[in-house]
C-alpha cells in the first residue's frame, strides 16, 4: 500500500483524513454535497499511515449518518474489478469497518452489504468479523455455505480453511457453523477447527531458537546468522545472554559490543544497556562513531532503555549533538529527566519540529515529555504538531501535553477534540472541555447516549454531567 497523500490541514478533506474534531464540524456547515464527496473520498482511499492502530472508522460512519449520506459509492469500491485485482485488506477494511458501525445505528442496507460482500468479495474475512458482533445467528448461518464454497474439498482446501478457522478474529461464526444441523458444513468446520488447534500445538513443541545450555558465542552465532537471513534478532539473543552469562563472559561480551560483527555488536550493546554495565555507554558513543546503520540503530535503542541516574547525566551532555545520539538524548530526558531539562526537551522538539516535520517517530516521545514537564513555552510548537500532522494518535498526545501546558486548551482545542477520531482523545475531551459553549453541552450529552461510544468516554462524560455537574 502506497503512502497516502494528505490534503492541507485547512481544507475540509484534509481535516477529515487526519480525524479532526473541526472536520466533523465544517462538513455539517459546508455544502452537503461537498461535504459527502470528501467523506466518501477519506472512506474508499485511507488516509492513515498505520491502518492498524488509527482509528477512523466510527468518526466517518458517525458523520456519514449526520449527513444522511447514500451507500453507492461504497458499494461501487467493494464490488468493482480492483477487488479481484488488489486482494489487499487495507484496499477495503475501513469501508467494511465504517458498513459495520453504521449496521450498528439501524441502517440495514449496511448490514446487507456486508452479507453479500461476505459472500462474495475478496476480504471476505474481515466483513465476517464485522458480522460476527452485529449480525444474528440466522444471518451468519446463512453465509456458510457461500464462505465454505471457497475452500474445495480436497486437502489443500482443507488446511486453507483450518488456517482460516484459525486465524479468525472473531470466533462466533465458526462457532455456529461447528454446530450446524447440516453435516455438510458442521463436519468440515469441526474438522477444520480440531487441525488448527493441532497446527498451534506443533509449532509450541518445536520451538526455534536458542536452548538452554548454549554459550554465549552460540547466542552471538545466532544473531549474526539471524542478521544475515535479514532478521534482527539481537533484541532476543540479549534476552537470551541474561540467561546464559556470567561475570567471566562480560570481557568477551565487551569485546563483541566493540569489535564484534553487525550481530554480535548489537547484542551485546543491548544485554551491557540493560544490566546496567557500567562502561556501557562510552560503548554507545563509541558504535555510534564507528559503526554500521545497524548498529548505530541498536545502540540508540539500547541507550533510550535505560533508566539510571547515569545514563540521564550522560543525555544531558549529549542532548545538543547533532546526530542520532543526540536525539535519543533528548528523547530519554523527554521521558526521565527532571524541571531543570525542559530547555534541552524544548531544544529537542523545535529542532525535530524544523527538520523532520510535524510527523517525525521522534516527537511522540517529545510530546509526552513537554506535557509530563509542564514546559509551557512548548505550547505554540505543539499547537503546530495539533494541527498539521496526520496521526491522529500523535495529534491525541499533543492534546494531552497541551492540556498540562496550555491555559487556552479547555475553550480551543479541547472543543473540537470531543468529535475526534481517537477515543483517548474524545475522553480527554470530555473531562477538560469548556461547558460555556452549547456545543459541548451538546455533544456531551449525545456522547453518554451513543452506545458505540467507549465506555472510557462515557465515564468522562459522566463525571461532567452526572448529578454532582449542576452546571449542565
Amino acid at each position: 500500500m502506497f503512502d497516502p497523500v494528505i490534503a492541507p490541514s485547512g481544507t475540509l478533506l484534509g481535516l477529515l483524513q487526519r480525524g479532526r474534531g473541526d472536520g466533523t464540524l465544517h462538513a455539517l456547515t459546508a455544502p452537503r454535497a461537498e461535504a459527502l464527496a470528501a467523506l466518501n473520498h477519506c472512506v474508499l482511499h485511507d488516509p492513515r499511515h498505520d491502518w492498524q492502530v488509527e482509528n477512523r472508522s466510527l468518526y466517518y460512519a458517525r458523520l456519514h449518518l449526520d449527513l444522511d449520506g447514500g451507500l453507492d459509492a461504497i458499494e461501487a469500491h467493494l464490488f468493482g474489478p480492483e477487488d479481484v485485482l488488489d486482494p489487499d485488506e487495507s484496499r477495503t477494511g475501513l469501508a467494511l469497518a465504517v458498513l459495520g458501525h453504521l449496521a450498528s445505528y439501524g441502517r440495514r442496507e449496511a448490514l446487507a452489504l456486508l452479507r453479500r460482500y461476505a459472500a462474495q468479495g475478496t476480504n471476505w474475512a474481515w466483513a465476517l468479523d464485522e458480522l460476527a458482533l452485529r449480525d444474528d445467528d440466522a444471518g451468519l448461518r446463512a453465509l456458510a455455505g457461500p464462505v465454505l464454497a471457497r475452500f474445495p474439498a480436497d486437502a489443500e482446501g482443507q488446511a486453507e480453511l483450518a488456517a482460516a478457522v484459525r486465524d479468525a478474529f472473531e470466533p462466533r461464526p465458526w462457532r455456529l457453523w461447528a454446530e450446524d444441523p447440516r453435516p455438510s458444513v458442521a463436519t468440515r468446520v469441526r474438522a477444520a477447527r480440531e487441525t488448527g488447534c493441532f497446527d498451534r500445538w506443533q509449532r509450541q513443541m518445536r520451538p526455534s531458537g536458542p536452548r538452554p545450555g548454549w554459550s554465549v558465542r552460540a547466542v552471538f552465532e545466532w544473531a549474526h546468522n539471524g542478521l544475515e537471513r535479514g532478521a534482527a534478532l539481537h533484541v532476543p539473543a540479549a534476552r537470551c545472554l541474561m540467561a546464559v552469562a556470567g561475570p567471566e563472559d562480560r570481557r568477551e561480551i565487551v569485546e563483541a559490543a566493540r569489535h564484534g560483527g553487525d550481530g554480535a555488536r548489537c547484542t551485546a550493546l543491548r544485554y551491557l544497556a540493560d544490566s546496567g554495565d557500567p562502561g556501557v555507554l562510552d560503548l554507545i558513543e563509541e558504535a555510534v562513531t564507528t559503526g554500521s546503520t545497524v548498529v548505530v540503530e541498536a545502540a540508540v535503542d539500547a541507550f533510550e532503555r535505560m533508566r539510571s541516574a547515569v545514563a540521564v547525566d550522560r543525555a544531558r551532555g549529549w542532548a545538543r549533538r547533532p546526530d542520532a545520539l543526540g536525539a535519543a538524548a533528548g528523547r530519554l530526558l523527554a521521558c526521565r529527566g527532571a524541571a531543570r531539562d525542559r530547555d534541552l526537551v524544548l531544544a529537542a522538539l523545535r529542532e525535530a519540529v524544523r527538520g523532520e516535520g510535524p510527523d517525525a517517530p521522534t516527537l511522540w516521545t517529545l510530546v509526552d515529555g513537554a506535557g509530563r514537564l509542564g514546559i509551557a513555552c512548548a505550547a505554540p510548537v505543539l499547537r503546530h504538531i495539533y494541527r498539521e500532522t496526520a496521526s491522529s494518535h500523535l495529534r491525541g498526545r499533543a492534546a494531552r501535553a497541551l492540556a498540562a501546558t496550555d491555559p487556552s486548551f479547555p475553550a480551543g482545542f479541547a472543543i473540537e477534540c470531543l468529535w475526534d477520531c481517537e477515543e483517548t482523545t474524545r475522553e480527554l475531551a470530555a473531562r477538560h472541555a469548556e461547558t460555556g459553549d452549547l456545543r459541548v453541552v451538546e455533544r456531551l450529552r449525545r456522547l453518554a447516549a451513543d452506545p458505540a461510544e467507549e465506555a472510557e468516554v462515557q465515564t468522562a462524560v459522566r463525571s461532567r454531567i452526572g448529578p454532582d455537574a449542576a452546571a449542565l
